[in-house]
């Protein structure tokens, strides 16, 4: 579980693509032992497993489910990545909660700034629509944000600078793909429902 304050970001260094799966490098100042072998990682909102650590190097392995349903799927060498940790009983949970399932990618299509605050308006496949609840939390690339509006065609989000300056949101372009993973509760409650 992951609560989606990012304090940490990486640069993917290297890319090792197979028929079906994936091998991602990241270089990051994020503090893990050689312990944590096998721990889950929250990058860019997808829960990865640690399989290496060296130096400042951590390496994870992605199947084609993780790639299919993620932006991972079109990443290149250089880009930025927020990082989680997960979290500990006890630990404040300052956003919240999430798997780092990511359900989605959604289109960014408009971005309006007002002031220092950054207003994203954001496209997913229509059948998620269910999912976007205005006021209810939402995670965008891992980071934990308040949906502010939502249309049949898009919803927005608003993020304040100090998130901006933390995350790698501030390096998104109109046009760009987002991992998306909706309220890990409203899921649950919808699915009772129906």
């Amino acid at each position: 579980m992951f609560n989606g304050i990012i304090k940490n970001t990486g640069i993917i260094k290297n890319i090792k693509k197979n028929k079906k799966s994936m091998i991602l490098s990241v270089q990051t100042n994020l503090k893990i032992g050689k312990n944590s072998l096998g721990s889950s990682i929250s990058c860019d909102g997808v829960c990865l497993t640690l399989i290496s650590v060296k130096k400042r190097t951590l390496s994870f392995y992605l199947s084609s489910e993780t790639i299919k349903r993620s932006n991972f799927s079109n990443t290149k060498i250089g880009k930025i990545i927020n990082l989680e940790k997960s979290i500990k009983y006890g630990d404040e949970v300052s956003g919240h909660y999430t798997q780092g399932h990511v359900d989605t990618i959604g289109k960014v299509l408009n971005i309006k700034i007002i002031d220092k605050t950054w207003i994203l308006k954001i496209k997913v496949p229509k059948h998620f629509n269910k999912f976007i609840v205005e006021k209810a939390s939402i995670h965008i690339n891992g980071v934990s944000l308040t949906v502010s509006k939502k249309t049949n065609k898009y919803f927005e989000i608003n993020i304040i600078p100090h998130t901006l300056k933390l995350t790698n949101l501030k390096k998104i372009n109109v046009k760009d793909f987002v991992n998306i993973e909706f309220d890990i509760f409203g899921k649950y409650l919808y699915e009772i429902s129906n």
